[in-house]
């Protein structure tokens, strides 16, 4: 009883939240002017240091979303790892000599790593970007797990954590820096536009692939368990 009651409040106080938010929402388009945004978007692509859209608007014109997204990400994969049945985030069952796996990765993983290179720098001027990017060398690494190939940067160290933070760090920084200099929070320079987003993209593709490729190793697929006290060697 205690129980359903306390649900029934945290239930009326996330209706009541939300009702005030469609409200607030209503009122505001109800007042507010239509604004052109594909319109100002055309009017302000030059100055944003790249040349397709999306990416203008994910990097530079509405990047504070795009950075908290990545913090979201790599909470994510700081969950996932917390939660992995093996600490050493390797399942055993997948060290297997696999000959058409093998074949495989000799052939696919040097493709992926190239088309990701390709996809990230496509990015300023045509889909693409460091998302793509991200998923496509994240990709290249579930398939190396699974050919039980040892990935050393994935074990519980300095390399995983720097991974998994690296592009969130360097996001934040420039977005300080920026405010530091006088201008808007994730206001760039306009002399350093490019420059600074394409930084920006290159380690948000390490990090995104990073946080995917964790995701997939900390719930062995074999359902492997951490051994007991007396059965390690």
């Amino acid at each position: 009883m205690r129980r359903f009651f306390g649900v029934t409040i945290l239930a009326a106080v996330c209706l009541a939240f939300a009702g005030a938010l469609m409200i607030t929402v209503w009122h505001i388009s109800g007042t507010q002017a239509p604004v052109d945004l594909p319109g100002l978007l055309v009017e302000n692509l030059e100055a944003s240091g790249v040349e397709h859209p999306i990416t203008a608007v994910l990097l530079n014109f509405r990047s504070y979303d795009t950075l908290l997204e990545i913090g979201v990400l790599v909470i994510a994969g700081i969950a996932g790892i917390s939660m992995a049945k093996t600490t050493s985030l390797e399942d055993p069952l997948l060290r297997t000599s696999d000959s058409l796996l093998y074949a495989l990765q000799r052939w696919f993983v040097p493709l992926m790593l190239v088309l990701a290179g390709y996809l990230l720098w496509a990015g300023s001027d045509r889909p693409g970007g460091a998302f793509q990017a991200g998923a496509v060398l994240a990709a290249s690494g579930v398939m190396m797990r699974l050919g039980g190939i040892p990935m050393e940067f994935l074990r519980p160290g300095v390399l995983l954590r720097l991974g998994l933070a690296l592009g969130f760090s360097v996001f934040l920084l420039v977005a300080v820096a920026s405010a530091l200099a006088g201008d808007a929070f994730l206001a760039y320079p306009e002399a350093f536009n490019k420059p600074l987003i394409l930084v920006i993209e290159t380690v948000l593709t390490f990090s995104i692939a990073m946080v995917l490729l964790a995701l997939f190793v900390s719930a062995p697929v074999n359902g492997a368990e951490e051994p007991e006290e007396g059965e390690r060697g």
